[in-house]
């Protein structure tokens, strides 16, 4: 079992016996200065660790990612998240696993409710923290590409694939590849010409982020969609657009985070459709008449 957590066996048994914080507190004196200013941070201010990026909790503490990664390594953890998960586990109350708001003895009625007023507060802070600058240059960037890559994992994903049919209704030539390793090797044909756009709520799914790597050597315009403006993923990129939804390292792929990034995917459809009105018409129009045989 130690093995499949990436934590040695002893390290694993202080941490199910101590948890997390009493074994940063036991480790203390032992740390280097810099990882004893990352504990620090994290004993006290624990319940926003668990919502920092690994380069939010470094620029917090004073430190760098090479030191969260190996005050992690110290405590027993694979890395960072393995951390944030532990800590989370720790300082989060099991009623939040399923949302941070619903509380096991609700009723289904009142359940509902509050699930569907997250979705809306996602979307309603997004808007607040959206950079209208920036989405515009982002629109005009694709109104001029001459290909559109769009990458994502998991549930951002979901938000890539909805940009990807987004931009083919009014004749933007995109692409979109689920697998990672076709996302990889699909960077191979990516030119100056061409917009790259990324999607991580965290900021820091390393898959997406080196994908986003690859483009930019290949000189390609990088776009990212993140909740975390200070992140590996905006370090890679040219462009954060920026969303607005908190949540649990377990509870990752919620979906008020996914909603926030299809409301920016929309903002980008809208502007694109107005920067190209007659255009985007023409092809809205067009797709529409090669799916009309597929309804009853």
């Amino acid at each position: 079992m130690g093995e499949s957590l990436g934590l040695d066996v002893s390290a694993e048994t202080v941490l199910s016996t101590t948890g997390c914080l009493a074994q940063i507190r036991r480790m203390y004196d032992s740390l280097r200065p810099a990882e004893k200013r990352v504990a620090s941070y994290i004993l006290q201010n624990g319940s926003q660790v668990i919502y920092q990026s690994i380069t939010e909790l470094a620029a917090a503490s004073g430190t760098s990612d090479a030191t969260i990664i190996r005050f992690a390594n110290a405590l027993g953890f694979s890395g960072y998240q393995d951390l944030k998960i532990a800590l989370a586990r720790e300082l989060v109350s099991p009623g939040k696993n399923i949302h941070d708001d619903i509380k096991p003895d609700d009723p289904l009625p009142v359940a509902v409710k509050k699930a569907f007023e997250a979705n809306v507060q996602a979307i309603s802070d997004t808007l607040k923290v959206l950079d209208i600058d920036l989405l515009q240059k982002v629109i005009g960037a694709l109104v001029k590409a001459r290909q559109v890559y769009l990458y994502g994992v998991g549930t951002s994903s979901l938000a890539a694939q909805d940009c990807y049919y987004k931009l083919l209704r009014v004749g933007i030539h995109a692409n979109f590849y689920a697998d990672v390793h076709m996302q990889a090797i699909s960077t191979a044909l990516i030119t100056s010409e061409d917009v790259v756009i990324g999607f991580s709520h965290s900021g820091s799914t390393r898959d997406v982020v080196d994908v986003l790597s690859l483009a930019k050597e290949r000189g390609a315009f990088v776009v990212c969609i993140t909740n975390r403006s200070r992140s590996p993923i905006s370090k890679v990129s040219d462009v954060t657009l920026r969303t607005a939804s908190e949540e649990t390292p377990f509870g990752s792929g919620g979906m008020p985070s996914m909603m926030s990034q299809l409301s920016v995917v929309d903002a980008l459809f809208v502007g694109v459709s107005l920067a190209m009105y007659e255009k985007a018409i023409e092809y809205i129009e067009l797709t529409g008449e090669t799916v009309k045989n597929k309804k009853y």
